[in-house]
């Protein structure tokens, strides 16, 4: 793998979903379901989208997760019950305490109104600094970034430009099949 670079497994910029920072989540669901048509059949699905400031600079990230924790109630009543765990109870008895408050929540159909409506902004992560990597490092360093930092992307830089991403799927993808490919060589004359 010493011979990859991360410019080799990357998704360049101008083929993932991205979103402008005054965009709202139901447009960032538009692009994601636009991107993910548009993409290779042959790759993974896009499971993020790129947000883009006013110069076209990426500021954040919508993840599959942000996108679903929009839809979940956010109220002080909420809050305290999933604070729970920290005094000793079971997940199983926070969860149960949540579902009963649910029970009075609004219909869903309303909280999704609602949560389409939201900005961006609100919702999206910021990348820090462990989060970006050079189009020339190796995929091996690649690689030890995703793992200790439990990333399942990189954005990749040129310079102070953001111009792809690096999905851990990709990473796998390449080291799976160059696993397969060296176990099926033979070694000194014989096979495995």
């Amino acid at each position: 793998m010493k011979n990859y670079f991360v410019k080799d497994l990357m998704v360049p910029i101008s083929e993932y979903a991205t979103v402008s920072e005054h965009a709202t989540l139901y447009e960032s669901v538009l692009a994601l379901e636009k991107s993910q048509e548009q993409f290779q059949q042959s790759r993974y699905a896009h499971r993020a989208v790129l947000v883009l400031d006013k110069n076209k600079r990426v500021i954040g990230r919508l993840s599959q997760m942000d996108f679903l924790r929009a839809l979940e109630p956010r109220d002080d009543n909420l809050d305290q019950i999933r604070k729970f765990k920290q005094f000793g109870f079971s997940r199983k008895a926070v969860a149960l305490q949540q579902e009963e408050y649910l029970k009075n929540s609004p219909p869903i159909l309303d909280v999704y109104s609602k949560a389409a409506k939201l900005k961006v902004t609100e919702l999206m992560q910021r990348p820090t600094e462990g989060e970006y990597v050079d189009e020339k490092t190796s995929i091996d360093m690649a690689l030890h970034q995703l793992t200790t930092g439990s990333n399942l992307s990189l954005l990749v830089s040129r310079g102070a430009d953001i111009v792809g991403v690096l999905r851990l799927a990709d990473v796998f993808a390449a080291v799976f099949h160059a696993m397969k490919d060296s176990e099926s060589k033979p070694i000194d004359g014989a096979t495995r």
